[in-house]
């Protein structure tokens, strides 16, 4: 009589097993993340938040957010919000309303025209319109072209959708202004779109109208998507005019608009932002959108309603007063021997601080652990950042002609240990 061969017998005898079953796996543990999740390295910028998160007396120049509080009557309409018991979805475009105040605001601003029924879509954050934007445009392999330093989350966004960053190096000799020859020496048969983000993070850089003009011919010329991060828009220094990318000739139904109200109307903790675009590629947007988000939060979009109608006065106060930190701190570096361009955007100085015989990430960790001063080394916004530091001025006076005063006592003791 023969034995059935049952589970426990499969246990225990080697010989009745498949002698062509598939080798033993390595641990999940070690296989679980997807491998383009594995291979991004954790944002450079975290590693000295959590330093200053054990530490007093630190004067930080490092995260870059507002030091403002919303405007009161920006806060109030939110509660107003709640208070009227606004607590549901609204339309996965976001309320209406709100669209219509945007387009108002963009065209008034840029003299550039958006359909606030199907060409505006409410994001939580510009975050997730960049997110949005390269998700639901690149296939696999597709490049994009960026200029670099630039925001530490480019990069990672362009891997996670699958496509491949080709970076272009900026320099202060340029003003980190991003160079069209080298932009159009970088296309290949691969290339997708081109991201930008001017004014910029962490340089402070704009682009002057002529090297503009000729992007935007390079990606009609090629027939190019670009992604517009224009976060910053509000935030220009010395006469500099603001021109959406959008607003060139040829660019409106290529140009991804993405922007949002954290930084102009301090409301960073609201997580509101913006994204437009011409209804045929909005449309693929939205999908991503829905089945991600479904819309952003409706006491958000009533707070950023407010901000729209009243919030100029706020804005105007807030840019005179981070224009009088820009120049105290570019003046401040320079004569401290730290070299740096006037930044005629955003709120960030980017000093060169090669003349300590430093690294980026050697300067900021021994900054911040002798003398409790917290900057963010230029190399977390890409290689082409080494030998520089960001800085953000969105602190008040007082600690900035501290924070000075820390850094040249530093840097002298650097130069006389080298």
């Amino acid at each position: 009589m023969t034995t059935p061969i049952t589970s426990n017998r499969l246990k225990t005898d080697p010989s009745l097993l498949n002698s062509e079953a598939e080798p033993e796996r390595p641990p999940l543990s070690t296989r679980v993340l997807a491998r383009r999740v594995d291979e991004v390295p954790r944002s450079g910028i975290r590693r000295f938040f959590d330093i200053t998160a054990t530490m007093t007396d630190v004067i930080s120049l490092g995260v870059g957010e507002p030091d403002f509080d919303t405007p009161q009557q920006v806060i109030e309409a939110g509660v107003h919000s709640l208070q009227s018991r606004r607590t549901h979805y609204t339309s996965n475009y976001g309320t209406i309303e709100l669209r219509r105040a945007l387009a108002h605001h963009l065209e008034r601003l840029y003299g550039v025209k958006y359909d606030p029924s199907e060409e505006i879509l409410i994001t939580v954050g510009a975050s997730e319109a960049l997110d949005m934007a390269v998700r639901a445009t690149l296939d696999p392999g597709d490049e994009v072209i960026l200029h670099e330093p630039s925001y530490v989350s480019y990069r990672p966004a362009v891997v996670f959708a699958g496509g491949v960053p080709v970076g272009i190096d900026t320099t202060i000799d340029q003003n980190f202004s991003l160079d069209p020859a080298k932009v159009e020496a970088a296309i290949t048969p691969r290339t997708k779109a081109i991201l930008l983000n001017y004014p910029c993070n962490p340089t402070g850089a704009v682009l002057d109208p002529e090297v503009q003009d000729e992007i935007a011919r390079i990606a009609v010329r090629h027939d190019l998507l670009v992604y517009s991060d224009e976060i910053y828009d509000r935030l220009v220094y010395g006469g500099y005019q603001m021109r959406t990318m959008s607003s060139l000739p040829g660019m409106r139904r290529r140009t991804i608009l993405m922007g949002g109200f954290s930084k102009a109307y301090a409301m960073t903790g609201w997580r509101i932002g913006y994204i437009c675009a011409p209804s045929e590629i909005l449309e693929g947007i939205l999908k991503v959108h829905q089945y991600m988000i479904m819309s952003a939060a409706t006491v958000a979009q009533d707070a950023a309603l407010e901000a729209l109608k009243t919030g100029e006065p706020d804005v105007a106060m807030m840019l005179a007063q981070y224009d009088r930190r820009r120049r105290l701190l570019v003046d401040g570096f320079n004569e401290i021997g730290l070299t740096t361009f006037e930044p005629r955007g955003a709120f960030y100085t980017f000093p060169q601080i090669t003349s300590t015989g430093l690294t980026s990430d050697e300067f900021a960790e021994r900054l911040i652990r002798e003398e409790s001063v917290a900057v963010v080394p230029g190399t977390a916004f890409g290689s082409a950042g080494e030998g520089h530091i960001r800085c953000c001025y969105a602190t008040s006076e007082a600690e900035l002609r501290e924070a000075l005063v820390r850094i040249e006592r530093f840097v002298k003791r650097c130069r006389d240990e080298a």
